[in-house]
């Protein structure tokens, strides 16, 4: 698992994600999605709340797809 603060490229240890029940289901449904199409090595996807302030992105790691360190 990596989790990266995009803006500084740095590590995060840990992280707290709070996610209204609707958000939970649209990133069930991101989830589903890349697991089907787990294949591409660039593949990810982009869950942003309701006014676009906030975004996840996900992505299937896999050691041969990422380039950066911890």
């Amino acid at each position: 698992m990596r989790i990266l603060n995009q803006d500084t490229d740095e590590s995060i240890e840990n992280l707290l994600i709070l996610l209204t029940p609707e958000e939970v289901v649209e990133l069930k449904g991101i989830l589903d999605q890349l697991i089907l199409r787990n294949n591409n090595n660039h593949d990810h996807e982009h869950l942003n709340d309701s006014d676009f302030q906030r975004e996840i992105t996900v992505a299937i790691y896999k050691s041969d797809n990422y380039d950066r360190e911890k």
